[in-house]
């Protein structure tokens, strides 16, 4: 029953975290910068998916997922920037900063980065294809938006009560 509890408050919560990090970044940030409303509803879906990625159970678990997004999305805002403001969207580029970013995260003993990294150089490249007047601008807004995702779990995790795992008598 316990752990019941605890899923269910857990689901709730990184729902309604879900919503705020959706609602910031489609809601306030498109007054400060904003390229199009397509771009910022992928925005607070980034965000929001940074929320879902980083949002643990415990604050140390989410502190410690905090860390490997941030670093994931650092890596794959210095390739795609720098990449983006030379060339044009290719598959072919695409492929080699996904290749370089493997490349880079094992090196710095980060493995399970490679990953997120991965992912974060796809979306990014595809997303500026789809608009290549700004494409430069995708990896600074992508990175934006997971802070802002990343954020927000870290603040959920600081408001929510922490699960007593381990005390038998509290888990009925």
């Amino acid at each position: 029953m316990y752990y019941r509890k605890i899923g269910l408050f857990h689901g709730a919560t990184l729902s309604m975290l879900c919503v705020i990090s959706y609602w910031l970044i489609t809601h306030i940030l498109p007054h400060a910068v904003s390229v199009s409303r397509d771009d910022d509803l992928l925005g607070g879906m980034w965000s929001v998916v940074a929320t879902v990625f980083v949002y643990r159970y415990a604050y140390e678990e989410t502190i410690s997922a905090a860390l490997s997004r941030i670093s994931a999305t650092l890596l794959s805002f210095v390739l795609c920037f720098a990449y983006l403001l030379i060339w044009p969207f290719t598959m072919w580029g695409m492929a080699a900063l996904i290749g370089i970013g493997a490349v880079v995260m094992v090196r710095v003993d980060r493995r399970e980065d490679v990953v997120t990294t991965g992912i974060t150089t796809a979306v990014v490249m595809v997303v500026a294809g789809l608009n290549p007047e700004s494409a430069w601008r995708e990896p600074v807004l992508r990175v934006i938006d997971t802070l802002l995702g990343t954020g927000v779990a870290i603040f959920g995790a600081l408001i929510s009560p922490k699960p007593m795992i381990g005390r038998s008598s509290e888990r009925n």
